[in-house]
């Protein structure tokens, strides 16, 4: 059993006024004042934001490099510092993309939806599309473009080349560089088709290698649905494409720290402020900036054992790139100071399942290297789940969000997550409610993820979540790193010991709805 002090509690009513004039440092003071309709009230200035950003390219959005990203910096910073904390913007050069084109010329005339893979290349071609080892049958199983001895130099020799290759196996990367160095002029990736999941536009990162080096190509590479290539895949097709040449802009990753007695022991949790360019990004990742900040307000008058670092990452659907750069840039010694990270992407989905990151890997062995206290994180944060009789599971320990850069710096990190674009079985609906056949965030890089793409309670839950793990570990890392602290102020109670993931994810194949297609994911 591990000893805590305080009862979690899920009925939030004091007033904000009233909470910021007093200091939190009970679990009981600080969940009375991490109110859903105060976080709700975050979420609802995100979306004003997207809806006025006025960005001459990507309207309603808050994605990167955008006016709309550009407010959320300036809201989120804002309150920060009436709150006296101490803020840094942290600059972060991002990649801007403009909106490409793809259009079918022949056998059929269509005009694709489309966008632009991490790390294409520029330029206008017309040309014969030449599809490499695809398959559009049966099981639908693709290594398409895997090995340069998918291409045919035959068929790659005149000036206008597009090669059509399928999602599956291996790194987007690798097949974009595979086909450059065939000889295309331009390359389309499509969905595999091989799963309700993969049916949709593609776009993600084409700028990683599978032996973890980046390029960028000198070709443009960008999506396609299955079925456009499916359509793009008929004998005789030819295609246009267009991607215009990529500027280089400066975002802000915004940070805030409250220094403890103990300012070698840094407690650190963070949410990325950027979405999609598809639409606002409410639940990606409004949910966990908004409750972030609702949780760093609340604690914004305490005087914490460890020191308390927030921050919300610029850029996080281009590659990591915020929370990439910033771990970067610190030294050895600034490295050694963190004492854990805490990451929250995506908490409230409106068709959820409560996950925590499998540290422990007991439903999947990792793909990462985890660091040691790790598990002690994933244990906090089941713990209050069962003391609140909230049924939970587990999502992969992928490093596939902003953790990435923290555990490869050795950082003990743990995260929740509510769900993406798998989809929700039978099993789970009759678990945590919803709809089974849909996936848990039918919305997921869409325009329909806005005010109204939450579910309220798996938001109210994890918000308290975040703010009970972050005042845990404001006075004790002792769990996590062996660096001894002092007990949360208020009454002492047992925390009880995790009651177990429900394994509803255990005969599936991949992350439990962790392994979403992000702009940074990079394999096929």
């Amino acid at each position: 059993m591990t000893t805590a002090n305080a009862v979690p509690h899920d009925s939030n009513t004091l007033p904000r006024d009233s909470c910021d004039r007093r200091h939190n440092i009970t679990y009981e003071k600080l969940l009375e004042c991490v109110d859903l309709e105060d976080v709700l009230e975050h979420e609802r200035m995100f979306q004003k934001i997207a809806d006025n950003s006025g960005d001459p390219v990507y309207p309603g959005t808050r994605a990167a490099g955008t006016a709309g990203y550009a407010g959320s910096v300036e809201y989120v910073a804002g309150l920060l510092r009436e709150a006296r904390f101490d803020v840094t913007l942290d600059p972060v050069e991002v990649t801007f993309n403009f909106p490409a084109e793809l259009r079918q010329l022949t056998p059929v005339a269509a005009e694709y939806e489309t966008g632009v893979f991490t790390g294409s290349g520029s330029g206008e071609v017309t040309g014969a599309v030449i599809p490499v080892d695809i398959n559009l049958e049966g099981d639908r199983a693709s290594s398409s473009g895997c090995e340069a001895e998918d291409f045919d130099p035959a068929l790659f020799t005149g000036d206008a080349d597009i090669a059509l290759v399928q999602r599956g196996t291996c790194n987007f990367g690798d097949k974009a560089k595979n086909a450059e160095d065939a000889g295309a002029e331009a390359v389309i990736i499509f969905n595999q088709g091989n799963a309700p999941d993969r049916f949709e536009l593609i776009v993600a990162n084409a700028a990683t290698l599978g032996d973890g080096s980046t390029v960028t190509h000198g070709i443009p590479v960008v999506g396609a649905s299955f079925d456009q290539g499916v359509a793009l895949a008929a004998d005789d097709a030819t295609a246009y494409v267009h991607v215009l040449p990529a500027e280089t802009r400066t975002d802000y990753n915004v940070i805030a720290e409250r220094r403890g007695r103990d300012q070698d022991n840094v407690v650190m949790a963070g949410a990325h402020l950027d979405s999609v360019i598809e639409g606002p990004g409410i639940n990606d990742d409004g949910s966990g900036s908004a409750a972030l900040l609702e949780t760093a307000l609340s604690m914004a008058r305490m005087k914490p054992h460890n020191t308390l670092r927030f921050a919300w990452w610029a850029a996080e659907e281009q590659g990591l790139v915020g929370s990439t750069s910033y771990v970067e840039k610190l030294s050895q010694e600034e490295l050694d100071r963190i004492a854990l990270y805490l990451n929250y992407d995506m908490i409230g989905s409106p068709n959820y399942v409560q996950m925590v990151y499998d540290a422990d890997q007991s439903t999947w062995e990792a793909p990462v290297a985890i660091p040691d206290g790790s598990t002690a994180i994933e244990d906090l944060f089941e713990s209050y789940y069962t003391k609140i009789g909230v049924p939970y599971d587990d999502a992969e320990y992928s490093g596939r969000s902003d953790y990435q850069a923290f555990i490869e710096a050795g950082i003990p990190a743990g995260g929740l997550f509510t769900g993406a674009e798998v989809i929700k079985t039978e099993e789970q609906e009759a678990i945590w409610g919803g709809t089974a056949g849909e996936q848990f965030d039918p919305c997921y890089h869409q325009a329909c993820d806005d005010i109204d793409n939450l579910d309220l309670q798996a938001l109210d839950v994890n918000s308290d979540l975040m703010a009970f793990a972050m005042l845990t570990y404001a006075f004790s890392t002792e769990s996590v790193n062996g660096v001894r602290g002092r007990p949360v102020p208020g009454p002492a109670f047992e925390l009880p010991a995790p009651a177990g993931e429900q394994g509803t994810f255990k005969e599936t194949a991949g992350g439990g709805g962790l392994e979403h297609d992000h702009d940074h994911d990079t394999l096929g």
